[in-house]
């Protein structure tokens, strides 16, 4: 008996070869338009370098700076009497190009850590063995040296943290507060 009526065969279809390569192009053309439009977005606490010459020795300082966006910082987003990585982000790096003193103390040529312990009337600034991301990482076991500041008055506002090199100091300025240490040969 003759089949009457229409039939078709059912076969299985590969995907087309060159729809799947449109796919994978588009796909890795959203990638990397995601990625780069992350990469240009501005850090909130972008890095810095601090770097100057103190009786022939080079004193680089690497490191993030916060900015103050109306919050309490000394006493209050910075804590009196705590550890402080002293800046944002990665922990601040300090580097000596020959050896060196620090307020007086001696200290071997080499890249430390610099973490401080802020308080209203005096300031510890600690040099130490091992750069990690932040101060949660810190160990006083691995203390280079420590030494006692006085801190001042900024002579006005300061919004982002900053440090800098000026004459035979490090100094470092945030709000209303100024924190500087002596380097000698």
């Amino acid at each position: 008996m003759p089949f009457k009526g229409h039939f078709c065969i059912v076969t299985k279809r590969e995907p087309n070869s060159i729809n799947m390569i449109r796919i994978n192009v588009l796909l890795l053309f959203m990638a990397l338009v995601a990625t780069s439009a992350m990469a240009q977005k501005p850090m909130p606490s972008p890095p810095d370098k601090a770097e100057g010459k103190i009786d022939g020795i080079t004193v680089t300082v690497d490191y993030h700076q916060p900015s103050a966006k109306g919050r309490k910082i000394m006493g209050g987003l910075v804590p009196y009497g705590e550890v402080w990585r002293t800046g944002a982000n990665a922990t601040t790096s300090i580097e000596f190009s020959a050896d060196a003193k620090i307020e007086g103390k001696a200290i071997a040529k080499g890249k430390y850590a610099l973490f401080t312990i802020p308080g209203e009337n005096e300031w510890t600034i600690i040099i130490n063995k091992s750069i990690k991301w932040g101060s949660s990482s810190y160990s006083e076991g691995e203390d280079v040296l420590r030494v006692k500041v006085k801190p001042s008055k900024t002579d006005s506002f300061v919004e982002t943290f900053n440090i800098a090199v000026v004459g035979s100091k490090v100094v470092m300025k945030w709000e209303n507060t100024q924190v500087a240490f002596n380097i000698s040969k």
